[in-house]
């Protein structure tokens, strides 16, 4: 197996009198595509901002990409970000933005390149998530699956090693989002990135993740193919499965 992207060695994490995380251990590999399960508050999106720094732990070490990052100053994660990109759950377009603005937005940011390259590369971020002569819309006049391909756009504008996705398919119909799972396998397939999934939803789990990880009570209780966690894993992972929509026989 390849050698682990991320890291997180018993990391702790809470908020007021409330522990999320408590020593929590997983380790993420390069090229994998894994999702994160757990129920309801269980630490999922807490796991992701810690990864890109977007939350400091309380205690323990998270590595990603060979950095410390539980111990880098925020302008010191600046240039880390540029290849861990973060799909949020919303998308996080800028609504007064046209589409080409928005997925152009990191490469001005961060890249000098001319006008012309710059369209040229646009359209074919937006050619790859399958959107085509959006560029002058604005985010108001998409579908909510068309936001979340155009955020996606965004979010590869870098070419990153590693893409964070925090509920890719939430508030999105069963077809649009299975639309957005089979986006996101060809993507990994073609770009071979690492990619973390952060879902609740088990049938996009099963089309897309090669690993799942469980959080319950602040740790990572398995690891294992969605397969086996069906039909194997302990009786709380079993549960969670068969509950949406697996069969664990």
């Amino acid at each position: 197996m390849a050698d682990p992207v991320i890291t997180l060695r018993g990391v702790s994490k809470s908020f007021g009198t409330k522990p999320v995380l408590r020593e929590a251990n997983l380790e993420i590999f390069s090229g994998e595509t894994m999702a994160i399960l757990g129920g309801s508050g269980s630490g999922k999106t807490v796991t992701l901002k810690l990864i890109n720094g977007l939350l400091a732990p309380d205690a323990g070490k998270i590595t990603v990409l060979g950095h410390d990052v539980s111990s880098m100053l925020e302008h010191e994660l600046i240039p880390l970000r540029l290849r861990v990109s973060y799909l949020f759950q919303g998308g996080a377009l800028f609504d007064s933005m046209t589409i080409f603005d928005n997925v152009a937005f990191p490469i001005r940011e961060h890249r000098s390149v001319s006008r012309a390259e710059l369209t040229e590369r646009v359209t074919e971020l937006l050619q790859l998530v399958q959107l085509r002569d959006v560029e002058p819309l604005y985010p108001s006049e998409l579908s909510g699956g068309m936001r979340k391909r155009a955020a996606l756009a965004r979010a590869l504008a870098l070419e990153p090693e590693i893409i964070l996705y925090d509920e890719p398919t939430t508030g999105l119909d069963p077809v649009t989002g299975r639309t957005i799972g089979d986006l996101i396998g060809s993507l990994h397939r073609r770009l071979a990135v690492t990619s973390v999934i952060v879902t609740h939803e088990i049938p996009f789990v099963t089309r897309v993740a090669e690993r799942i990880v469980f959080l319950n009570e602040g740790r990572f209780v398995y690891s294992g193919s969605p397969r086996r966690a069906a039909s194997e894993g302990p009786e709380l992972v079993r549960e969670f499965f068969v509950a949406g929509g697996a069969y664990a026989g």
